[in-house]
């Protein structure tokens, strides 16, 4: 491949790591092996997952679940403001928590509380 040869797909762990949703390329492929990233709705196990502009990601970031479109591909890790080019968000960001309640299991079949006296 050529310097100046315009990439159409890169790795999924790189492209996390360039767009600053990982903090190392061995955070992003740990989460990619996980299971916790998602590409077009299909659950990723593989950090060598290939993705292309216009891919639609789910990634977790924090305690937030975000919905990103891929919009450039990145040549290397950059400043923050360079990062942020590489992706718009395609839906609102959804706090964890919201996903999945940390309060479901103490209601009853009938939702009610489950008094534990």
């Amino acid at each position: 491949m050529t310097g100046n040869a315009e990439r159409t797909k890169a790795r999924l762990d790189q492209w996390l790591w360039f767009a600053r949703f990982a903090k190392s390329r061995s955070l992003a492929a740990r989460l990619c092996a996980a299971g916790a990233v998602a590409v077009n709705g299909s659950p990723v196990k593989k950090p060598n997952h290939l993705i292309r502009v216009g891919d639609i990601v789910l990634v977790p970031q924090g305690g937030w679940q975000h919905t990103v479109r891929v919009t450039a591909l990145g040549m290397r890790r950059g400043p923050a403001a360079e990062a942020r080019l590489l992706y718009e968000e395609a839906a609102l960001s959804v706090r964890l928590t919201d996903l999945v309640p940390a309060w479901m299991p103490l209601l009853g079949a009938d939702g009610l509380e489950v008094s534990s006296a």
